[in-house]
């Protein structure tokens, strides 16, 4: 049976809560999250200056550049091409697939949310009705009211699909994803199997990609630390470009077969609610992080 605080959560998830303003949520769910009472004043953690950042940083293209069809755009303007994986078509609904363009492997995303996504292997076996139901629930939902992060909340539901990826000499796909303050990458996370959030593991790693003194409670961590990519200077000098000129962003990338590909961008992750073990790394990081009121 699901508790007051579920029910009250799906119900802000799903939009029924509309008549309660964005604020007064945001401080709702991050004292129900963290047990303590959100300080948007003097925010100092790393997940207060995050509910700081949805409130009051209001760059218009931000929604453009956390929706995936139109991120790679802004990729290609400022790195030039060949970073972004190909897209081999779009769509407004599951049933106009044209599922004769599609090879036998591809991956199929919503544009707007996190979590839509199904991979496909091998479109014989294809599960199309798990499929189906997966992605029309997701376009169904406007992401903006999981966390209310406003760039989210005007992004037109669509389907893309993608180019199936993996690394030939390991078999399965790293996310590394760049944590830039400021324009400066202070760490990042490697990410392995996220399509499972149960399996899937995470690290954090330092600039010189040794494993950091703490975790996110809400995954498993590597049993086998991960190889440091070939590419890693690189990668960061991507990130910190794509990331100039905002108080943070979270850039997402691969390294596939010795090149690198773009996956997304991200303004709040975990929609500002990541718990860290030990506590105090949510402080430290939120040191590295500096907000001015030319913000708003």
């Amino acid at each position: 049976m699901k508790s007051i605080y579920e029910i009250i959560n799906i119900l802000n998830y799903r939009g029924y809560l509309r008549f309660v303003p964005d604020e007064v949520w945001i401080r709702y769910r991050y004292k129900q999250v963290f047990k303590k009472k959100l300080d948007l004043h003097h925010p100092q953690t790393f997940n207060e200056k995050m509910q700081w950042i949805k409130l009051n940083y209001k760059n218009p293209v931000c929604s453009e550049m956390v929706d995936k069809i139109q991120a790679k755009k802004y990729v290609d303007s400022i790195l030039g091409g060949g970073y972004t994986i190909p897209t081999l078509g779009v769509w407004d609904s599951f049933d106009k697939i044209d599922w004769d363009l599609l090879p036998d492997q591809f991956v199929l995303k919503c544009n707007h949310d996190s979590g839509g996504l199904v991979i496909c292997r091998d479109k014989s076996k294809l599960d199309k009705g798990a499929a189906r139901k997966k992605i029309m629930k997701c376009l169904k939902t406007n992401y903006f009211w999981h966390g209310r992060e406003w760039v989210y909340k005007n992004i037109k539901p669509q389907i893309l699909a993608e180019t199936y990826m993996e690394d030939s000499g390991s078999g399965q796909l790293n996310d590394y994803k760049f944590y830039c303050f400021n324009g400066r990458v202070k760490c990042l996370y490697v990410s392995t199997g996220l399509e499972n959030h149960n399996t899937a593991r995470i690290g954090f790693y330092d600039l010189n990609f040794e494993k950091m003194p703490f975790c996110r409670t809400d995954y498993l961590t590597f049993e086998h630390d991960p190889k440091k990519p070939d590419n890693f200077e690189e990668m960061i000098q991507i990130a910190e470009r794509l990331s100039a000129g905002f108080p943070f962003l979270r850039v997402d990338l691969y390294e596939i077969n010795g090149k690198v590909y773009f996956s997304e961008l991200t303004f709040i992750p975990c929609s500002g609610w990541m718990t860290i073990e030990p506590e105090k790394w949510d402080y430290i990081m939120g040191e590295w992080l500096k907000l001015s009121n030319n913000y708003k």
